[in-house]
């Protein structure tokens, strides 16, 4: 989830300078998964397949273990069938995008909340809210900018730069936000909030707001306010 999250990015101006923005090979998912797992560190949807009952006795280093190799296979999964981009000199900012799988390694009330609980309810939440276009959409998973890296504009480029080819083809974009505070980054960006949505097998429920952007035509007013910096309005 976009921690997009993280989420992970807090707001930012932006670089004054552009550094490039890639696809990653395989060969490199580990290292794109390593940062990914810094920058959803603190996520509590992230936390939420590795802070359970059957984890209380490990140390902070077997959960983290755990919480890396979840990265790890979902960044894989990416690599194989979606896309994954990176910007910064060191995997700074990772994006994953399109619909994927997972089967790392999880405890068995992981592997529940993961199989029977948080991917029906997010599949069936963007069918719900995409409908017809469900289908015919870029879908942002997961975008996280590591802790040091942080107000770089990292996370602004990578969205700007998924968005940029979602409207070249007439698509939505759509996204579940796990950071209470990155909603507002987004909206800056064009998405809207369409609803929330809840994770309840932990001590309190976790909260995921689910955002779209709606495919703005090249020259049109509303790409002109989001290049100005502005909040563009959907309608």
């Amino acid at each position: 989830m976009s921690g997009a999250s993280s989420s992970s990015s807090a707001p930012s101006n932006g670089p004054t300078h552009h550094p490039a923005i890639r696809e990653i090979s395989l060969e490199e998912s580990d290292a794109a998964a390593d940062a990914l797992a810094l920058a959803f560190a603190d996520d509590d949807v992230a936390m939420y397949f590795v802070r359970m009952h059957e984890t209380e006795g490990w140390s902070d280093e077997e959960r983290w273990n755990m919480h890396v190799r979840i990265m790890r296979s979902i960044v894989k999964a990416h690599c194989l069938k979606g896309l994954v981009l990176t910007i910064g000199p060191n995997y700074d900012c990772v994006a994953l995008c399109s619909t994927w799988s997972m089967n790392g390694k999880r405890s068995v009330e992981g592997q529940y909340r993961f199989q029977k609980e948080f991917l029906p309810l997010l599949h069936d939440t963007k069918q719900q809210v995409l409908g017809s276009l469900d289908n015919d959409s870029w879908y942002l998973v997961y975008i996280g900018t590591k802790p040091g890296s942080r107000g770089k504009g990292y996370a602004k480029q990578l969205i700007d730069h998924v968005t940029r080819q979602a409207d070249d083809q007439g698509r939505v974009c759509y996204l579940e936000s796990s950071n209470e505070v990155n909603p507002r980054f987004y909206r800056k960006l064009g998405f809207e909030t369409e609803k929330t949505i809840h994770l309840t097998r932990g001590p309190k429920p976790i909260e995921l707001e689910v955002m779209v952007r709606k495919s703005t035509p090249k020259g049109s007013p509303d790409e002109t306010s989001a290049e100005c910096g502005q909040t563009i309005k959907m309608t």
